[in-house]
């Protein structure tokens, strides 16, 4: 009875940010953690120096008690909570793959990746286009449409991936609307650069799902100077202006959310989106389907899902075909045959149309997640591979992350020597931050601060049997980079990096979840000593790599314990590469040969 009442509570979801000073992260991320627990919430809460995201779920009741809460600090004054009822979510796979399965809190560098490359600035914040309300929003655009408007032509922006913008966007007679058909929003900033002179001297009204994308957009496309002054945004996003018109005003379609609501509508029906293969009108992604070459969502209706086709082409793959411009290239299927969605072909449109039994696709670079060891970076771990990636730059992209637990700098006291190490903050601002994926048990590294710490124990090889706390929060981690970055066709991991890329992969498989990956490379892994894995091996082909000659062997990681991390896998779909070089990932032949060999079977 208690349980049955508990499932008729009302259920919401719950979105607001705040960009301001945090002036302690550390506190504030345990605040969210206490306070989401005993509210028993779920989904994904950010947190940057500069300010927090926050996309929950729960009962309805909880949300506004934690709306409540929020509102008593001072720092979010201002701020715009968005709460929504709905449905208590029942797919479990759509609750997995949207995130609210669990609560996961994250320190991160910045609430939202504005741009691909980690050295390059954000701009700031502060000079953000202006904020309209849904009503001024919608005034503006009324006045254009009959004509009126303040002499400037305006124009409409849509900072979302091009998934989002399938299924619904602002149309305005009189009005451009422009489309960058990103994947990911670090595209952003490049289709601004190359596109500016369709926003140079006019009015740019900038919307998205909530309003935290336009707020770092708006204020790069101000950043131009003189041209791009006039930059307006959406304040609340479109759920606001959703609300505020609930018969969609100049919105036509539905909102793309990242919930397990995956979309909400209006009062109007109208459908905006259409599938993929027969061009029919249809807007729904519950059944989850991808692009089959960039892994990007696709619309399928359930008519030609029901054919059996599992390869699909997303436009924006189809746009790649070498010699084909957007408009030259479409879809073709045999609509009256039982193999009709098997048996797709992409090409250039020409007068006479035929049809085929095969698959013609573009060549297409393979992505490849790489993770680095214990103790480094995602940029000093690409510098290392510099020779790596130069040699397979025409069939692999190597993409780079930091792991997410940051370490404190260590040092060796000299004890023959006099003079004090620099300890200066300047000189800490030199060293670049390292980070782990998984760190020692009962230690400070959790929290790791820019300080440094005296040691005079030698290096301990075995030390990484120790480290086997934060495995959780790492799995959170690459669960929002895929979500952001991905899709990814393989995982690479080296040392701990691929000690973690296949505890991860076997955690996904464990949840009966994709793995996302096609395949996986490790480079002198290990088997990480973390209880409560079944024997049943992770069913993807893997490549293993690791030194194991007589003069040259890893003094880091014993070539034994990579041999029982392959041991993992399923043993039908291993390639293994043993080499003279040490703790290292070999770039010349005959490995690199090998490597590329493996590599080739994906591409």
């Amino acid at each position: 009875m208690e349980e049955a009442k508990e499932q008729q509570q009302p259920y919401g979801v719950l979105l607001y940010y705040k960009y301001a000073k945090i002036p302690d992260v550390k506190s504030t991320s345990d605040f969210y953690d206490s306070h989401c627990r005993s509210l028993g919430l779920v989904g994904r809460v950010r947190i940057a120096p500069d300010g927090v995201n926050v996309t929950v779920g729960g009962k309805l009741s909880s949300l506004e008690k934690h709306i409540e809460e929020m509102k008593s600090n001072a720092l979010f004054d201002e701020t715009d909570f968005k709460l929504a009822t709905c449905d208590q979510p029942t797919d479990d796979r759509i609750i997995r793959e949207c995130g609210f399965d669990s609560l996961s809190i994250r320190v991160v560098k910045e609430l939202v990746t504005f741009r691909s490359n980690p050295l390059s600035k954000s701009p700031d914040i502060s000079n953000a286009g202006r904020h309209l309300s849904a009503t001024e929003f919608h005034s503006v655009l009324h006045d254009v449409m009959n004509g009126g408007g303040n002499g400037k032509e305006i124009v409409l922006l849509d900072a979302r991936n091009v998934y989002e913008t399938r299924i619904g966007k602002f149309e305005v007679p009189n009005v451009e609307t422009l489309d960058p058909e990103m994947r990911q929003y670090s595209d952003l900033p490049s289709w601004i650069d190359n596109h500016s002179n369709q926003l140079e001297g006019k009015s740019i009204f900038m919307y998205c799902t909530g309003g935290i994308r336009c707020e770092m957009a708006s204020a790069y496309i101000r950043t131009k100077g003189t041209g791009f002054e006039n930059v307006f945004q959406l304040y609340g996003g479109i759920q606001r202006y959703l609300e505020q018109f609930p018969d969609g005003g100049f919105f036509k379609g539905k909102n793309f959310v990242f919930d397990h609501r995956i979309s909400v509508g209006s009062s109007d029906d109208k459908v905006v989106g259409s599938c993929l293969l027969c061009g029919s009108s249809f807007d729904d992604y519950s059944s989850r389907n991808r692009c089959s070459y960039c892994r990007m969502l696709v619309l399928v209706c359930s008519d030609c899902e029901g054919k059996g086709c599992k390869e699909y082409k997303c436009e924006l793959c189809q746009r790649s075909e070498k010699g084909s411009s957007p408009e030259d290239v479409q879809l073709e299927v045999m609509p009256d045959s039982l193999e009709a969605l098997s048996t797709v072909q992409i090409k250039p449109v020409t007068d006479e149309i035929s049809l085929t039994n095969e698959i013609v696709c573009p060549f297409r670079k393979l992505r490849i997640l790489c993770l680095h060891g214990f103790r480094q970076n995602g940029s000093g771990f690409k510098g290392r591979t510099a020779s790596l990636a130069k040699k397979l730059k025409n069939l692999a992209e190597l993409v780079f992350i930091d792991a997410p637990h940051e370490l404190p700098f260590i040092y060796v006291p000299n004890k023959e020597s006099t003079s004090n190490l620099d300890l200066s903050r300047a000189s800490i601002q030199l060293c670049r931050k390292k980070f782990a994926w998984m760190i020692p048990s009962k230690s400070d590294y959790l929290h790791g601060q820019n300080n440094w710490f005296a040691t005079d124990i030698p290096f301990d090889p075995l030390q990484y049997m120790d480290q086997t706390e934060g495995f959780n929060e790492s799995c959170l981690h690459l669960d929002e980079t895929i979500m952001r970055n991905g899709p990814f066709d393989g995982i690479l991991g080296f040392s701990q990096g691929a000690a973690m890329a296949a505890l991860y992969c076997k955690h996904k498989q464990s949840l009966n979840s994709s793995l996302g990956f096609r395949f996986g490379m490790f480079f002198s892994g290990y088997l990480a000593p973390l209880p409560g894995y079944d024997g049943d091996p992770i069913r993807m082909p893997s490549l293993h790599c690791f030194g194991n000659g007589n003069d040259h062997k890893d003094r880091q990681i014993d070539p034994s314990q990579s041999v029982a991390l392959r041991a993992m896998f399923y043993q039908g779909s291993c390639k293994t590469i043993e080499h003279d070089m040490g703790h290292i990932i070999p770039a010349r032949s005959p490995y690199i040969d090998q490597i590329k060999d493996f590599l080739s079977k994906f591409a």
